[in-house]
C-alpha cells in the first residue's frame, strides 16, 4: 500500500544549482505521486552535498568518494529503488507541470512499453531531438558527413528522426537517458546499466537489452521537462569526446562483433582527421583561425590513436 509510484535516480556531478532547480520542480509539480528521490553524488566538490542535506532532507542521496560515472552511479540508485516504476533524471533538467505523473499513467496504461521519454524542451524552450534510432554504421556516417542535415530525402535524418516534432506518440528504438522512465519489472529482467560505459552510450544499449528482450520503447508527448545539457560532460573538454567515440566503438563491438566496431573506429577517425586537418591549417593560414579548435581535434586524434594501439 505503501510503495511508491515512482523512484527518481538523479546522478550528480558539480551541478549545485541546476540539481537545486531540478529537486525543486520535482517536488513542486509531484500531486498526489507518492515519490522516492535518491540522489548519488559523483563526489563533487562545489558543495552539492551539503545542499541535499539542508534543503532536500527527504531526498535520500549516496555520497562517492569518487567519480563512478554514469552507470555505476545509477547502479547504486537502482539498488535502493522501492517504486513501482523507475526514473532516470538528468541533474540539469527541470520537470514541468504533471508530466511525472502523466508518465506514471502511461506506463500503467500500456502494459506491453518497457520503457517511455517525454518531450524534452531547450532552455529557450525550442525543442529538443531527444530519443533516436540504433546508431547503426550507415547512420553514423550520414553525422559524421553531415549528410543528416539535408532535408531529402529523410533516410539521411532517420537516426535523429529529424522529420518528427516530437509531438505525437511514437515507438523508438533508443530513449535519452536525461528522462527515461522504465517498469520495475524491466529492470528485474534485463538488469542494470552496463558500467563498461563510464559515460554515454550506457542508454543506448539498456534500450538495445530492453528491445532485444521483447519490450517496447516509446516517445510519448504526455508533458515536458527542461534539459540544459551536457552541464557536466562539458567540463571534460576533449576528454568528452573520446568517451562518446569510445562508448560508440564499444556500442558496435557489444552488439555487432569486432567487425563493425572496427568499421565505426575508422568513421570516427577519419571525421576527427579531418577536422584536425582542417583547423590546424585554417590556424596557420588566419590570424582568427580558431587555434583551440584544433588543438581539440587533434588531442581527440592522438587520444583515438593510444587508445587503438
Amino acid at each position: 500500500m505503501n510503495q511508491p509510484d515512482l523512484s527518481i535516480v538523479i546522478v550528480e556531478w558539480n551541478t549545485i544549482d541546476l540539481l537545486r532547480d531540478c529537486l525543486r520542480s520535482i517536488y513542486q509539480n509531484q500531486g498526489d505521486l507518492r515519490l522516492e528521490v535518491i540522489v548519488v553524488d559523483n563526489a563533487s566538490v562545489d558543495g552539492s552535498p551539503e545542499m541535499v542535506e539542508a534543503e532536500f532532507p527527504q531526498v535520500h542521496q549516496i555520497r562517492n568518494s569518487e567519480n563512478l560515472g554514469f552507470a555505476a552511479a545509477n547502479n547504486l540508485g537502482f539498488a535502493i529503488c522501492n517504486g513501482r516504476h523507475i526514473l532516470l533524471l538528468n541533474s540539469d533538467t527541470y520537470v514541468i507541470g504533471d508530466v511525472l505523473k502523466q508518465s506514471v499513467a502511461y506506463l500503467d496504461a500500456h502494459q506491453d512499453v518497457g520503457a517511455m521519454g517525454c518531450r524534452v524542451l531547450n532552455p529557450d524552450m525550442t525543442m529538443q531531438r531527444t530519443c533516436s534510432m540504433w546508431p547503426r554504421l550507415l547512420d553514423l556516417f550520414f553525422m559524421t558527413s553531415g549528410a543528416w542535415k539535408l532535408p531529402y530525402p529523410k533516410f539521411l535524418g532517420r537516426y535523429q528522426m529529424t522529420h518528427w516534432a516530437r509531438d505525437t506518440e511514437q515507438e523508438v528504438e533508443v530513449i535519452s537517458g536525461c528522462y527515461l522512465m522504465l517498469r520495475r519489472s524491466v529492470l528485474e529482467q534485463v538488469g542494470p546499466l552496463d558500467e563498461a560505459f563510464f559515460f554515454f552510450g550506457e542508454e543506448t544499449d539498456w534500450c538495445r537489452r530492453m528491445r532485444d528482450s521483447g519490450w517496447r520503447l516509446m516517445f510519448a508527448p504526455v508533458g515536458e521537462i527542461v534539459h540544459y545539457g551536457s552541464a557536466s560532460a562539458r567540463k571534460l573538454n576533449h576528454r568528452r569526446d573520446l568517451m562518446l567515440t569510445d562508448a560508440t566503438i564499444r556500442l558496435h563491438r557489444k552488439h555487432g562483433g569486432v567487425l563493425q566496431a572496427s568499421v565505426a573506429w575508422a568513421i570516427l577517425f577519419s571525421f576527427n582527421l579531418s577536422r584536425a586537418l582542417f583547423w590546424s591549417l585554417r590556424s596557420a593560414l588566419r590570424a582568427n583561425g580558431a587555434p583551440a579548435r584544433a588543438r581539440h581535434f587533434r588531442n581527440v586524434v592522438f587520444g583515438m590513436v593510444r587508445t587503438e594501439t
